[in-house]
């Protein structure tokens, strides 16, 4: 009889939407082992009927706690084969525990090059994947020859920092001093020369022997740090077709990074002449944010959970992929006023919209506080309900 795969989550209740990982590795004939600091009577139904047990820690902050949580269920259950938690705030917190509980996938000495982008930077240039230049800086004087030889506007931006938080573009002399004085000591910062171009992704998923099993792109109408700084709504999509040359720079990464049995979420600047070229920015070892991971549902007709479940237990990914729709998340925030209602948007576009979602606060600045989910099947009708549901008074 073969043993079943022990496999902890750790936070399994976050984000929401992350939830049906659970159900679908129980239906793989996996043990799922939850561990988090939410109640147990907080937990969703779906979550108690597919964790086999539950260990509430009172700080996941507390690594002791943590450990002593694994070290239970290792003498409880034996072996533990699995620690994830598919999320970036937990990542070097999965890797401490892999380490010492020998357990696959990355472990701590993975973390500099998949949590640093300066030591990202190196992985690039090694593999001869284009990328920005630029460096850590050390003192305000280091700084300032620094944003001299890169010349302004220059980016800022932590070494080990997430998305686009504390993320400074610094135009003129004046905004670097001012960066330079108030900037916090504590914190290691980044300097990248100000690269023209729009952002595009190469998301997805990768098997036990770093083969990517399933890839998706996205594209924002706006990048991050306008939506941060000028208060902008957002929309991004999942377009049907995705090109050539992405693809192959994203696997081409996947190899340099060596990345096996996980999501990634891959940042480029489509940069030069007809944005012909691609300039790595950054590499995320975790699902893209937000709803993206339901959105590769939508677009493609499938269900990625139940995918990534089979590819733990039997290294295979078993849907077929047609690519049948573009995908697309519009954001609307509560201080806009729009002239379409919800109730119209409905009866307009019914057919086309999937679901419309509440967004929690801590997303909210960038999600909005609520966004709405579509599929068409071509672009022009995708651009029609973008520019109806985002107009405004």
């Amino acid at each position: 009889m073969t043993k079943k795969l022990n496999y902890i989550m750790i936070s399994p209740h976050f984000p929401k939407n992350y939830e049906t990982f659970a159900p679908r590795l129980k239906e793989a004939g996996i043990n799922v082992l939850g561990i988090a600091d939410a109640a147990y009577d907080e937990l969703s139904d779906v979550l108690k009927n597919s964790l086999t047990e539950y260990y509430r820690v009172d700080d996941m902050n507390d690594y002791d706690q943590m450990y002593r949580a694994v070290a239970f269920f290792a003498h409880k259950y034996g072996k533990i084969d699995r620690i994830e938690s598919h999320n970036e705030h937990w990542l070097e917190l999965d890797a401490k525990l892999r380490t010492d509980f020998n357990v696959f996938g990355f472990k701590n000495d993975d973390m500099g090059r998949i949590k640093t982008k300066s030591q990202m930077k190196e992985v690039f240039r090694k593999n001869k994947i284009p990328v920005a230049n630029g460096r850590v800086f050390t003192t305000d004087k280091d700084a300032r020859a620094l944003a001299k030889e890169l010349g302004l506007p220059v980016i800022v931006k932590p070494d080990n920092g997430v998305g686009a938080s504390s993320t400074y573009k610094l135009k003129t002399k004046a905004e670097l001093d001012n960066f330079l004085k108030t900037r916090d000591k504590n914190v290691v910062f980044i300097m990248e020369e100000f690269i023209e171009g729009n952002i595009v992704t190469f998301d997805g998923l990768v098997d036990q022997d770093g083969k990517v099993v399933f890839f998706s792109t996205l594209q924002h109408n706006t990048a991050v740090l306008n939506i941060l700084s000028d208060s902008d709504d957002m929309y991004y999509f999942l377009p049907r077709e995705i090109p050539k040359d992405l693809q192959k720079m994203g696997e081409k990464c996947v190899k340099a990074f060596g990345i096996k049995e996980r999501f990634f979420h891959f940042e480029f600047f489509r940069t030069g002449k007809n944005e012909k070229e691609l300039m790595a920015i950054e590499i995320n070892c975790r699902p893209p944010g937000g709803l993206t991971i339901d959105m590769f549902n939508y677009a493609n007709d499938i269900d990625v959970f139940k995918e990534y479940a089979t590819v733990v237990t039997e290294n295979k990914f078993n849907a077929k992929l047609t690519r049948p729709y573009n995908c697309f998340y519009i954001a609307h925030k509560n201080e806009k006023n729009y002239v379409h209602s919800e109730q119209e948007t409905r009866e307009k576009y019914g057919k086309q919209l999937v679901d419309i979602q509440h967004v929690p606060g801590v997303f909210s600045a960038i999600m909005g506080d609520q966004g709405y989910i579509f599929k068409t099947e071509t672009m022009e009708e995708m651009y029609e309900i973008i520019d109806f549901v985002r107009e405004v008074h």
